[in-house]
């Protein structure tokens, strides 16, 4: 077995032959600081395909059952007592917190405004604290300030109990996705993030259920009004799985495994290492030089526009009953109705997300998604015959969300580690992203027909998918330029180890 080189040292011939056999960094070279992880490394080179394949599978299986499920239960309820204003409202809420005018609105985007302002700090922490613990600290106790929505009685403690909700809130979107692309390559990315992010669409399919099954069932229940109960019993579903996520989510590849054996630990740091052609070491950056390397990359700002004006075509999320509603069925009926929408949506979402990895698509995948759903929105406004509107009503989330799942998967696989940078990267995004939450909130206030918003949103889907499209022109030449450029190196005699990130290349 080759000793660990030293930096100076040229790279073996054995090594080398690794380079041009497999097409894949040297083990030497991504584990020169850990001896004992470099002896796995260069017998995972030495595997043939078959035994890799064999290993793959095995270790994807396990980090498939223990990542994705608890991740998966915990943003369903992320977004349910985000989201459960829209349930809420359809009983007594309004009245009984004296709410009139844009109240409602307001009590929407304020979340969102507590939520951006922890967005960057968060995902900055997780990389110094443990995940398993700081997420499901957070978890445990955004469910106590939904929980504790149940005592208000006015608006204003609406108000500041919707702030500090989304302060709390904000860690674990951003953590998550950071957690996933520790753990998977960057193809198998894109369709965990799908299942991930479909706990939004169940949240949504079962929020509604709950909703109806809560107003209808226990309004006025021990002298309690039904939306109380709905805030009750959310908060203590979160609270109850917040306590059992701590014991089962993973951390980081590089902190001790239990779950895994040795050799599978050590492998799925070294198949993550040859798929972005960098080690991920977390402590190899401070979190100073990691912001400023993600403020100094361009692309940065290009996926921060994108992912604004994505989530700028969701903003019908928060008042979907309320547009359910306007094809005149009763505000029970109404939240039913929103099931079958949403199930479709999670359905829709896996099917895409899957091709997408598939094909290594994004951007073609996204202009397709993006005129489903605005075509939705002009159906939406165009008429209010009944079979139309709900028909639209499908298109609407179908579009829009499958399509923000893969630019999630986009952003999270297109920047190379450090881990600092590309946890800031994440962050930035996303909390420049969701800014949209907060004047999109006044988009549809001219029911039934939201002629305003519905006209806005479809102009904005457009635009989605024509700066997907111009992105994937810039990281297609951004591609052509990384291969000449190591063929120029390689040519003057630059061993391939040498050449920073050698072999990454862009997901278009």
């Amino acid at each position: 077995m080759a000793e660990k080189p030293v930096a100076e040292k040229p790279l073996s011939t054995q090594e080398l032959e690794f380079r041009t056999k497999d097409d894949i960094p040297p083990a030497a070279v991504l584990a020169s600081n850990n001896e004992h992880l470099l002896q796995h490394y260069l017998s995972f080179e030495l595997k043939d395909d078959e035994w890799r394949a064999h290993m793959d599978r095995k270790v994807t299986r396990k980090i498939d059952f223990k990542l994705m499920p608890m991740l998966g239960l915990m943003y369903l309820l992320n977004f349910l007592d985000r989201s459960n204003l829209a349930q809420a409202r359809q009983g007594t809420f309004e009245k009984d917190l004296g709410m009139k005018g844009t109240d409602y609105n307001l009590a929407t985007s304020i979340l969102f405004v507590g939520y951006l302002l922890m967005q960057l700090p968060s995902n900055l922490l997780i990389t110094r604290i443990r995940p398993s613990v700081f997420l499901g600290l957070a978890m445990a106790i955004w469910g106590l300030i939904s929980g504790l929505q149940a005592c208000l009685q006015n608006f204003a403690g609406l108000v500041a109990c919707r702030f500090f909700l989304g302060v709390v809130e904000a860690p674990f979107f951003p953590g998550a996705v950071m957690l996933m692309s520790a753990w998977y390559r960057r193809t198998q990315l894109g369709f965990r993030i799908a299942v991930f992010y479909c706990g939004n669409a169940v949240a949504q399919m079962f929020g509604g259920l709950l909703g109806a099954g809560v107003l209808g069932n226990l309004n006025g229940s021990h002298g309690i009004a039904g939306w109380r109960w709905l805030f009750i019993i959310e908060g203590s579903i979160t609270v109850g799985v917040s306590l059992v996520s701590a014991f089962i989510l993973p951390n980081f590849p590089g902190s001790p495994c239990k779950w895994l054996t040795e050799e599978e630990h050590a492998y799925a740091q070294w198949r993550i290492a040859v798929d972005s052609h960098e080690a991920d070491d977390l402590g190899a950056v401070t979190i100073k030089d990691g912001l400023k390397m993600a403020f100094k990359d361009y692309r940065m700002y290009v996926f921060l526009f994108l992912q604004h004006i994505s989530l700028l075509t969701q903003t019908f999320q928060y008042f979907f009953p309320a547009i359910v509603n306007s094809l005149g069925y009763g505000k029970i009926e109404s939240l039913l109705l929103t099931a079958p929408v949403w199930f479709a949506t999670f359905l829709t979402s896996l099917l895409v997300t899957y091709t997408s990895g598939r094909f290594h698509d994004h951007a073609w995948h996204i202009v397709c998604l993006l005129i489903v759903a605005c075509i939705g929105n002009i159906i939406m406004i165009a008429t209010l015959q009944n079979g139309a509107r709900f028909f639209a009503m499908f298109l609407l989330p179908i579009g829009a969300y499958s399509a923000y799942e893969i630019i999630v998967a986009w952003v999270a696989s297109s920047f190379p580690r450090p881990t600092v940078k590309r946890s800031a990267t994440v962050a930035i995004c996303n909390m420049f992203g969701n800014t949209a939450t907060i004047y999109g909130a006044y988009m549809y206030t001219d029911g039934p027909r939201y002629v305003a918003g519905g006209a806005a949103v479809a102009a904005v889907c457009l635009l989605v998918a024509v700066t997907a499209f111009c992105i994937r022109i810039m990281l297609k030449r951004q591609n052509i330029q990384l291969d000449k450029s190591e063929q120029e190196q390689i040519a003057n005699g630059t061993a391939p180890s040498s050449i920073p990130g050698y072999g990454f290349r862009y997901i278009l």
